[in-house]
């Protein structure tokens, strides 16, 4: 009967206030209606970061050298006379062994570590309700409020890279070759007599000759990236309109949580009682309060404070579903609000106690 009045109440107001209030302007009697608005568009972004420049590795090879063999002049020809015989000498003739090369040291590339900062998620902003003033007489629960446009910063995050301080390079140092000799008979003074022919004498000498000198060769190592996801405005909210609900949802309805003792931790359990009651409402795009209670037992402040984490808690796992966080709102009362006798100092059942330990949500305007 409660409920029936409150309802005609309502529409009767509705239909006297409508162009005051920029109520429904159709509204049919025993609907309920709550004001909604679009929230932010978002979506989410890959940007690809170099945390470590390409950068060159240079491997060398010596120089590679063969072994050949020469025939050389020890004697030259020359004549004998039979008479007067010629008179020779030995002499000595410098020729190179090994030729001059080169030997090739690396230099490998140096780096230095440096970061980067990124931005994540840009800056915006959300509408917020405030709560009805305490000292408000009227019945409406809109009035005595007010809105707050509030600002929500951008969110940032460094990344660790690495830069390139030197590349690789390489150094020459000089490998010097040498020279031997080898000794041949020469004639000084010929035969003044008949002159016999002596063929000239030849030798077999090994010599090292450089077949390719020292070469490197240059191998390219390919940059590193890292694939950062950021969250971009696609489009903005906040555009009011009406929704028709139903008429329980206005009302503070339970929500049949069983916390653990002292804990504000959803279990499994909670969240599958979430997920059923709470997210195909909130899908729906209206806002909804979140109101958790405790019992007497116990010090007011740790009440206070459990409640409030309590129905925080409850928030949090509804924004971790992707509902957006200006369509919740999380309250805690303590043992502010009890539903029976069970005060500080009243024996009371257990039975008696759990009544005032709940948690309950409600259909709100935004």
């Amino acid at each position: 009967m409660k409920n029936q009045l409150f309802l005609i109440g309502a529409f009767a107001l509705a239909i006297t206030t409508a162009s005051a209030q920029d109520l429904p302007s159709n509204p049919e009697p025993g609907k309920c209606y709550v004001r909604c608005k679009t929230p932010d568009v978002w979506k989410n972004e890959e940007v690809k970061i170099e945390v470590a420049p390409a950068y060159k590795k240079i491997v060398t090879y010596p120089a590679a050298y063969k072994t050949v063999t020469e025939k050389v002049l020890v004697k030259e020809a020359g004549k004998r006379l039979e008479i007067v015989p010629a008179v020779w000498e030995n002499k000595s003739i410098s020729y190179t062994a090994k030729e001059d090369a080169n030997k090739l040291r690396v230099v490998p590339a140096s780096f230095v570590s440096d970061s980067e900062t990124i931005e994540t998620k840009a800056a915006s902003a959300r509408w917020e309700m405030s709560e009805k003033a305490p000292d408000c007489e009227s019945s409406d629960p809109n009035d005595c409020r007010y809105w707050c446009y509030k600002p929500i910063p951008a969110n940032f995050e460094t990344i660790p890279i690495t830069k390139l301080s030197s590349d690789a390079s390489t150094e020459k140092t000089p490998v010097n070759g040498f020279d031997k000799t080898y000794t041949r008979r020469v004639m000084t003074s010929p035969p003044s007599v008949r002159e016999i022919e002596i063929p000239a004498v030849y030798k077999d000498v090994k010599k090292t000759v450089l077949e390719k000198d020292a070469w490197q060769e240059e191998v390219t190592v390919a940059a590193k990236y890292k694939t950062v996801t950021k969250e971009v405005l696609v489009s903005k909210g906040g555009l009011t309109s009406w929704k028709e609900v139903e008429c329980k949802l206005v009302e503070n309805t339970p929500l049949p949580i069983n916390w653990n003792l002292g804990s504000a931790t959803l279990t499994a359990g909670a969240k599958r009682i979430i997920d059923g009651r709470l997210l195909p409402i909130l899908k729906d795009g209206v806002a909804v309060a979140i109101e958790s209670h405790t019992d007497s037992r116990g010090s007011k402040t740790s009440n206070q404070s459990l409640s409030e984490r309590r129905a925080q808690a409850v928030v949090n796992y509804l924004i971790s579903k992707r509902i957006n966080p200006s369509q919740l709102s999380a309250n805690g009362y303590g043992e502010n609000r009890l539903t029976n006798r069970c005060a500080d100092g009243v024996s009371c059942t257990e039975r008696e106690h759990s009544a005032n330990r709940r948690t309950t949500f409600r259909v709100v305007n935004q």
